[in-house]
């Protein structure tokens, strides 16, 4: 099986699986390890490895600009900011969480307990909500 069989035939793929993977002009054989929700997990070895686009992993494209996933930053509107890619549309989302004029104040104890037990950071729910960022921070 070809790589682009791969992400168009994702329901028939079982762990064990081999498939051949294409990098230029030379291609590898590679294994299915295990599946998860957002696809197949893929054995890779260090010659593969240097002919993928490593940053095309955490780079993407938000409104035209070139942006970074999953790193918090100084926000425009809120007090931070993180881009993410949501997993059901496959589209850059940007997240802005934080108050702006308020500090938090993790280093104490009592705050960060009654914080973490208020907001449920136990489960946070999904990285394109402003909660897991939040709860993240704390």
């Amino acid at each position: 099986m070809r790589f682009s069989d791969l992400l168009t035939h994702s329901d028939d793929i079982q762990e064990g699986d081999v498939f051949e993977l294409e990098l230029d002009d030379i291609v590898l054989e590679t294994t299915v390890i295990s599946m998860r929700d957002d696809g197949p997990v893929i054995s890779i070895d260090a010659i593969a490895l240097a002919y993928l686009p490593i940053t095309d992993l955490n780079e993407a494209e938000y409104h035209g600009r070139k942006v970074t996933l999953n790193k918090k930053m100084a926000g425009d509107v809120k007090k931070s900011k993180v881009y993410v890619k949501d997993p059901k549309t496959g589209n850059i989302k940007k997240v802005n969480f934080g108050d702006k004029t308020m500090r938090i104040k993790k280093s104490n104890p009592a705050r960060r307990r009654s914080y973490r037990a208020r907001h449920n950071c136990d489960n946070p729910g999904p990285r394109t909500k402003a909660n897991y960022w939040s709860c993240r921070s704390w």
